[in-house]
C-alpha cells in the first residue's frame, strides 16, 4: 500500500501573483494555471507542469491538501485531479470527508483546546496591543484561532517575538507567514488530522510536504517530507534529516517538490545528473 501525500497549499503548492518569485527573462516564464478565484478576481497559481503532476500523483495515491485555511477558503481552491476524499483545513482543526467537516473530529479537537488559554484571551491581548498603523485585518477562524494580515513594511522587528513569548506559556502557536500573523492553539495540528485520514484511508503512513512553522509538526510525523527554499522553516534553518529542501523557491518549488514525490514514489524517473 503506498503512503498517504499530505500537502500544505498556500507557498507549497498554490501561489498568489507577490508570491510566484519569477526571477528569470518575462519570455522564458512558465506558463501557469489560476486555480483559485476571489471577488472575481485570479488569486492562486501552480505552474500548468505542476498542474499535470499533482492530476497524476493524485489518480494513483492518496493525496490530502492540509492546509491553515478554513473550510470556505479551502472550497475557493480547484486542484487538478480528481477531488480529494479528505482534506485537512483550519490547521486540523476540521477533517473534510468527501467536501463535508466530520463531526466526530470537530468534537475531539474542541475536547483538546481546552487544554490551552481561551480564544478570547489570546485575541484581547491581539488587540490591545496591535497598532492600527500595521494591523490591516483580524479574523477569528472559526472560533478555532486568530489571524492578523499587517503591512510588513511598519510591522516592529520584536512584536512577533514578543507575542510569541506571551502566547508559548498559555499553550498557543505563532507565526508569520507573507502578510499573515498566526495565533494558534498547540493542541491544533494538521499532523494529528493527517494521521486520522492516512488511517481511514487504510493507507502505509504518510508523506509531507510544507514551508511555514505551522507546518512543522506535520512534517515531523511524516515518514519522508519535503519544503521549499523559501519560507519559515528556510528561513530557520529547519532541517530535519527525513525532510528535503528542494532549492527552487516560489511556485517552481511547488513543481519541484511534487517532482520529487512522484520520483520518490517510483512514478517519475529520476533526474539526469
Amino acid at each position: 500500500m503506498s503512503p498517504l501525500i499530505a500537502s500544505d497549499l498556500d507557498r507549497t503548492l498554490i501561489y498568489s501573483a507577490a508570491a510566484l518569485a519569477l526571477t528569470g527573462p518575462d519570455a522564458e516564464a512558465p506558463r501557469l494555471l489560476c486555480v483559485e478565484v476571489y471577488e472575481h478576481s485570479p488569486l492562486s497559481y501552480l505552474t500548468e507542469d505542476a498542474a499535470a503532476l499533482l492530476d497524476d500523483l493524485a489518480r494513483r495515491t492518496p493525496f490530502v491538501p492540509a492546509t491553515t485555511r478554513t473550510p470556505e477558503q479551502y472550497r475557493r481552491v480547484r486542484l487538478p485531479g480528481p477531488p480529494p476524499r479528505f482534506a485537512v483545513c483550519a490547521n486540523g482543526g476540521h477533517l473534510l470527508v468527501d467536501g463535508e467537516s466530520d463531526p466526530d473530529w470537530r468534537a475531539r479537537v474542541r475536547a483538546r483546546l481546552t487544554e490551552c488559554a481561551p480564544l478570547q484571551e489570546v485575541r484581547a491581548r491581539i488587540l490591545r496591543h496591535a497598532d492600527p498603523a500595521w494591523l490591516r485585518k483580524e479574523r477569528v477562524a472559526d472560533d478555532l484561532f486568530v489571524y492578523l494580515v499587517v503591512d510588513r513594511a511598519v510591522l516592529p522587528e520584536t512584536w512577533v517575538k514578543e507575542l510569541a513569548d506571551w502566547a508559548g506559556p498559555r499553550g498557543w502557536n505563532v507565526s508569520l507567514q507573507g502578510r499573515k500573523i498566526y495565533a494558534v492553539p498547540r493542541p491544533l495540528t494538521k499532523s494529528a488530522a493527517v494521521a486520522e485520514a492516512a488511517d481511514r484511508a487504510g493507507a502505509d503512513g504518510f508523506w509531507a510536504a510544507g514551508d511555514s512553522l505551522l507546518d512543522a509538526d506535520l512534517l515531523h510525523a511524516a515518514e519522508r517530507g519535503w519544503r521549499p527554499a523559501h519560507g519559515e522553516l528556510a528561513d530557520s534553518g529547519w532541517n530535519p534529516p527525513h525532510v528535503r529542501a528542494v532549492p527552487e523557491r516560489g511556485v517552481a518549488a511547488g513543481e519541484a517538490i511534487l517532482r520529487a514525490i512522484g520520483t520518490a514514489l517510483g512514478h517519475l524517473p529520476p533526474p539526469h545528473d
